[in-house]
């Protein structure tokens, strides 16, 4: 059978390839005193609050299961318009805001509505796999610009000027990121989008973990700087939502038809009772749910980055939203006499059954020296992790002094 070279510029998703293994070892010691923890995987451990759980019961019975239009259920729409006008004090009118199924269909319907074949588009090294795959699957080029601890693993405007070709279509950013949970400053992003409009090209920008924001500096919509910047959003991080696949795009007013004619065709809508229910995240009482979770997950990256550095797992951007820490293995992989955050992962699987993803799906500019953790599990599991990577990290210490006094 012959494969579309289109699909066979898709290269695997690493993180999901250790965690296959990672579930296959979780099953041999799920018995043990020491089950797998799973600090690979961004996932909120909360699920849909009782208000949204109770709105989609409520809509499968009152039986609205069947099609919304393309763009969403006006509502709902509507109910998003108010959440950023409320909490970022942005004014984003609905009739630019088109419902999908998942962020990952805002950011297809994005790529396919603008991208021609050949387009480049750049983005930070390290980034999002899934993100360039969306570039590539719409025949375009996601360029990866090699980004430092010093720009927080963002671009900046003068490496977008630098970058620049005539093949250059415009940039995809994310902010909060993943991997490094680092956002933009908003200055430096309005000289980004000002060399990209100057330039006729496009400002994308993935803010799908925008309301898990922890630095009023930075927690702000890339939506307040024009109308002309394209955002992606999500119902799966800060809303909690992952399976329900509901997220939004917001576009320019022209765009909204073009990405509507594309949404018909490919995807018809949304899930209806995911957009039922998610009308139920925008209460108070689930407001109020999400922001003491929020607080949570704050907490829990106050206390597991400084652990980790102790540990010589060194974090050099604390990260200011998201659940994830980016942390420099290359010490302690040294102790264990192997290299690369690729082999660390695994033997961190072995040795401590703690789940961790390696650098390898996010770039190339120097993420073999790079893991990362999901802070997304519970406050235990985040302990218990920790107190056995460092009874690994100790063993490793003991033998390696063995080893010297035996020479």
């Amino acid at each position: 059978m012959r494969i579309s070279t289109r699909a066979q510029r898709i290269e695997p998703f690493y993180v999901m390839e250790v965690a296959k293994a990672a579930g296959a070892l979780a099953r041999e010691v799920a018995h043990t005193d020491r089950p797998m923890i799973f600090l690979n995987i961004g996932e909120p451990d909360f699920t849909a609050p009782p208000l949204v759980q109770e709105a989609a019961a409520r809509a499968v019975r009152a039986g609205a299961t069947q099609y919304t239009q393309a763009t969403g259920l006006d509502l709902l729409r509507e109910r998003i318009s108010a959440w950023y006008r409320q909490r970022f004090n942005v004014d984003v009118p609905a009739r630019r805001i088109v419902v999908t199924a998942g962020a990952s269909a805002a950011l297809q319907l994005a790529c396919l509505a603008l991208i021609e074949s050949g387009d480049e588009i750049l983005m930070p090294d390290p980034s999002y796999p899934c993100n360039r795959h969306f570039v590539s699957a719409a025949d375009g080029k996601a360029v990866l610009v090699p980004t430092t601890a010093e720009e927080r693993f963002q671009l900046t405007a003068d490496k977008v000027k630098a970058a620049w070709t005539d093949k250059t279509r415009g940039v995809l950013l994310a902010s909060p990121s993943n991997p490094t949970g680092t956002s933009i400053a908003p200055d430096e992003l309005r000289r980004i989008h000002e060399v990209v409009s100057q330039r006729g090209g496009i400002t994308l920008i993935d803010e799908i973990y925008l309301g898990l924001s922890y630095d009023d500096a930075f927690g702000q919509t890339a939506l307040a700087i024009d109308d002309n910047v394209i955002s992606i959003n999500s119902f799966s991080k800060y809303f909690n939502m992952t399976g329900w696949r509901l997220g939004w795009l917001v576009v320019p007013e022209a765009l909204v038809p073009v990405v509507e004619r594309l949404a018909q065709n490919l995807f018809i809508c949304a899930s209806t009772v995911s957009q039922y229910a998610a009308l139920a995240c925008f209460e108070d009482a689930s407001i109020a749910e999400y922001e003491r979770r929020r607080a949570e997950f704050k907490a829990r990256r106050d206390w597991f980055i400084p652990q980790l550095d102790a540990l010589g797992l060194n974090v050099p951007v604390m990260p200011d939203g998201a659940f994830y820490a980016w942390a420099d293995c290359t010490g302690f992989a040294e102790k264990l006499g192997i290299e690369g955050s690729w082999d660390f992962a695994f033997e961190t699987m072995k040795r401590a059954h703690v789940a961790i993803t390696p650098g390898r799906d996010f770039g190339t500019a120097e993420t073999a020296k790079f893991v990362r953790f999901s802070t997304a599990s519970s406050m235990a599991h985040l302990q218990e992790a920790i107190e056995r990577l460092r009874v690994m990290a100790n063993q490793a210490d003991q033998t390696n002094q063995a080893g010297h006094k035996a020479q």
